[in-house]
């Protein structure tokens, strides 16, 4: 008797031993999965310092500026880096657009022309590589994103994008970044809808008309009035076309309006309609130039619009795409609000608290 209640006993320790371990396992599976899901990247390379302007608004100065206020902030280290050295970003950059444009492109940069289309889209001969290493960092972004490597991110880019059209540059932009990434996760990664939200202050021409025809891809502009600023679309009766009518949803503010203004327009206008349309992907195109300080733009918003629209668009991620959401930099032109706007946003994506 007392023989099995020594090895009850020893069964017993084995067991909870056994348990216990096992648990423990678990337990440090699901803390690596939760790191994994909390984990934000950076997209980012030296390279697109090299898209030198001049005196130009669209400026190397503002990377340095967001780089250096990632240090300064103690987020730089914290952050998953993405550089896209390992992505193609030629047969991408084709679906949407076309070879005679790229060619175009790539021969005004050899040739070392000023400018390509447009005055406003100033070029070097570093400029088309560059334009290319943007793309590439945008894929390899996505990649890491849908592969669980990180649950969100922010693509700090040069060129901006969304301007450029089909055959031709516009507003500073050479590639539409945003518009490949919605082509690239649709067609290499199979998802079914993807949403685009665009904050920038100028109406986002080329990624609307990439997409007005596609019942797949919602894409939503918050800007200021096309008739009181460039590119001179996006008004309101722009819905799309086709099987895509409906599937664009142009916003414009007023000259002078701030936050209450943009977040009612933002609340009521767009978030009902994005979460009826439960995409399987957040993009946004990122414009830090409504803000009062900026001096491209008359609207008067502040950075506390910014992160509220921020806070709202994570949100909606999570409840419709397990938070996959991938924010590329488009405009924004002062270089101390546009440091600021873009720490704090990318703070909000890692969960920090904004004070």
């Amino acid at each position: 008797m007392i023989e099995k209640d020594v090895n009850d006993d020893v069964t017993h320790h084995h067991l909870t031993h056994f348990y216990g371990m096992v648990i423990m396992h678990r337990i440090t599976i699901l803390i690596v999965r939760f790191s994994i899901t909390l984990a934000t990247l950076l997209g980012y390379h030296n390279l697109f310092l090299q898209h030198r302007t001049g005196r130009h608004p669209e400026r190397p100065a503002r990377l340095t500026a967001i780089i250096e206020t990632l240090k300064h902030e103690n987020l730089w280290s914290h952050l998953k880096s993405v550089t896209g050295d390992d992505i193609d970003p030629d047969p991408w950059i084709l679906t949407n657009h076309s070879q005679e444009y790229v060619n175009r492109l790539q021969q005004a940069c050899q040739n070392q022309l000023p400018f390509i289309d447009s005055p406003d889209s100033a070029i070097c001969p570093d400029s088309y590589r560059v334009a290319q290493k943007a793309v590439a960092v945008t894929l390899d972004a996505c990649d890491i994103i849908i592969g669980q490597q990180a649950q969100n991110g922010f693509c700090a880019l040069r060129p901006p994008g969304h301007h450029a059209e089909y055959d031709r540059s516009l507003g500073f932009c050479l590639f539409n970044n945003v518009a490949i990434a919605g082509r690239y996760l649709q067609q290499k990664h199979n998802i079914k809808k993807i949403l685009i939200f665009d904050s920038d202050v100028h109406h986002g021409n080329g990624t609307q008309h990439s997409f007005e025809r596609d019942n797949t891809v919602f894409y939503c502009s918050l800007h200021q009035h096309p008739a009181t600023l460039y590119p001179g679309t996006g008004w309101p009766q722009e819905v799309g076309e086709g099987p895509g009518r409906g599937f664009t949803l142009n916003l414009p503010l007023e000259p002078g309006a701030g936050d209450d203004e943009c977040l009612e327009m933002f609340r009521v206008n767009f978030l009902p309609v994005a979460r009826e349309f439960n995409p399987d992907f957040v993009l946004i195109s990122a414009g830090f130039d409504g803000h009062r300080k900026d001096p491209l733009s008359q609207l008067n918003m502040s950075d506390i619009a910014y992160d509220e629209m921020t806070k709202d668009m994570i949100t909606l991620a999570q409840n419709c795409c397990q938070g996959r959401l991938l924010t590329l930099l488009e405009g924004g032109y002062h270089l101390g609000v546009l440091g600021h706007c873009v720490s704090n946003h990318i703070k909000l994506l890692m969960n920090y608290t904004i004070a």
